[in-house]
């Protein structure tokens, strides 16, 4: 499980956008590590270019990502909804200064997963004073340690 959350992050590395590209909404971010403990979800954009695009753990309840292609910025979960499996409410909402971030998941186990899951769909609504609230589509993974 941990290899196959490896390749798929070395894959999802994209080359940074050219002047002509207007600004993403969400921004790539780096390789991501497994926790040394709990479980965390690598989620990556499913529309278009499938870049990783944040990653969110069960402890500590946070998400990182890079919120309108700024610096990579941790956010704290303020709240959750819905069932929660591996750690991860149905639909949670992460909050860090003006940024607020709403991560509602799909998760899936299946047979061919050991220690985590698969999120065939969800999404990351991103809201900030004075823009536009922004819709993510994502997809990913859940993996675990012990």
């Amino acid at each position: 499980m941990i290899a196959m959350l490896l390749a798929l992050q070395a894959s999802t590395t994209a080359p940074p956008p050219s002047a002509a590209t207007p600004a993403p909404m969400l921004g790539v971010i780096e390789r991501q590590e497994l926790p040394a403990t709990g479980c965390a979800v690598f989620l990556w954009s499913s529309a278009g270019d499938r870049t990783l695009v944040a990653m969110a753990t069960a402890t500590p309840a946070r998400i990182r990502l890079s919120p309108f292609g700024g610096p990579v910025t941790d956010l704290a979960r303020v709240g959750g909804e819905g069932p929660a499996s591996f750690g991860f409410a149905q639909s949670a909402t992460y909050k860090a200064g003006a940024v607020t971030v709403t991560l509602s998941l799909t998760i899936a186990t299946r047979a061919d997963l050991t220690a985590g899951a698969a999120v065939p769909q969800g999404a990351l609504m991103l809201e900030a004073p004075g823009r536009d609230a922004v819709v993510v589509p994502v997809a990913g993974l859940i993996g675990c340690r012990t």
